[in-house]
C-alpha cells in the first residue's frame, strides 16, 4: 500500500535513508530540510513522489507552512517522521547559555511545535494517522557530557508518551524510535563545548576521546530507517521502538537499575 509521508531532517542520516528506501518501495514523501536544494536528484528522479520544502525547527512559522503545504499536496498524511535534531556535548558548567538554548530549542521544543502542528491535519482523518519521534537509548539511559542531549530526548519522550494517550481515541498512534549510536554525520556535527581543566580526569574527558575516536560500533542506518518504516506495518505499532543490539542490552540494564533503586526504597 502507497502511504504519504512526512519526513524532516531528510538531508542526511537517518532521514535521508528513510526518503531514499520509502521513494524505492513506491511511497510517496514530502521530504524537508533546511536546504531543499539537496535533494534535488532524488525530486527528479522521483517527479511524482518525491516533493522537498524547507522547514526550520527553530521558525514555528515555517514548521506550521511545510506542514500545511504536505496536507494540501498529498491531501493527507499516513506516517509523519519527527527526526531532524542536534547534539551539544560538555559537563553542564562548560556549556553556553546561547548552546543550551538551541539545543532544547531544536530537539525539544521544535519537536513539540511539529507534533502540536501535526494533531489537528490526522485528527480529521478518518484512518487518523501515525508519528514517528526519532529519539535515541539516551531518550531512556545517560552519558557523562551529554546532560543537555539527554534533557532534550527525555523530555520529548516524556511529551510524546502523554500526548499519545491524548489524542489515542482518534486514532493517532505514536512511536518513539530509540537507536543505539547509528552512522550518521551526528559525531562530526556535534556542538562540542571548550574543555575545563577541572574535567580533565572525570568520566566526561573519557567520553570526550570516545567521542574523538569515531564513537566505536555503530549501527547501520539503512537497518536502523528499514526498522522505522517496518513498524509502521504493523497494526499495533510499539509505543517505544528499540533498534539494534547495544540499544536493546543498555535500554534494558538502564531501566533494571531503576526498578532496583525502587525496590530499595
Amino acid at each position: 500500500m502507497n502511504k504519504k509521508w512526512f519526513i524532516t531532517g531528510a538531508s542526511s542520516g537517518i532521514g535521508r535513508s528513510l526518503t531514499e528506501q520509502l521513494l524505492k518501495a513506491g511511497h510517496t514523501v514530502f521530504a524537508t530540510l533546511r536546504r531543499p536544494e539537496q535533494l534535488k536528484e532524488l525530486s527528479e528522479q522521483y517527479p511524482e513522489r518525491c516533493y522537498a520544502d524547507y522547514l526550520e525547527l527553530t521558525d514555528p512559522e515555517s514548521i506550521q507552512r511545510a506542514v500545511a503545504n504536505a496536507c494540501d499536496k498529498f491531501g493527507q498524511i499516513d506516517v509523519a517522521v519527527s527526526n531532524a535534531g542536534i547534539g551539544v556535548f560538555g559537563a553542564a558548567e562548560e556549556l553556553d547559555i546561547p548552546v543550551i538554548r538551541k539545543q532544547l530549542e531544536v530537539n525539544l521544543l521544535g519537536s513539540i511545535i511539529l507534533i502540536k502542528t501535526l494533531i489537528p491535519f490526522l485528527r480529521k482523518q478518518p484512518h487518523g494517522g501515525h508519528i514517528i519521534q526519532v529519539s535515541s537509548e539516551g531518550g531512556q539511559i545517560t552519558y557523562p557530557g551529554f546532560s543537555l542531549y539527554h534533557a532534550s530526548k527525555w523530555g520529548i519522550e516524556g511529551f510524546v508518551e502523554a500526548t499519545a494517550q491524548d489524542v489515542a481515541s482518534f486514532n493517532i498512534r505514536f512511536t518513539i524510535a530509540e537507536p543505539g549510536p547509528t552512522g550518521t554525520n551526528f559525531g562530526k556535527s556535534l556542538t562540542i563545548a571548550e574543555p575545563m581543566e577541572a574535567y580533565e580526569k572525570t568520566p566526561v574527558n573519557g567520553i570526550r576521546k570516545f567521542i574523538e575516536s569515531g564513537f566505536g560500533e555503530l549501527e547501520d542506518v539503512d537497518q536502523v530507517a528499514m526498522q522505522i518504516i517496518q513498524c509502521t506495518e504493523s497494526v499495533n505499532p510499539p509505543l517505544r521502538l528499540p533498534i539494534g543490539s547495544v540499544a536493546k542490552k543498555n535500554l534494558t540494564s538502564g531501566l533494571q537499575k531503576r526498578l532496583r533503586d525502587i525496590e530499595m526504597i
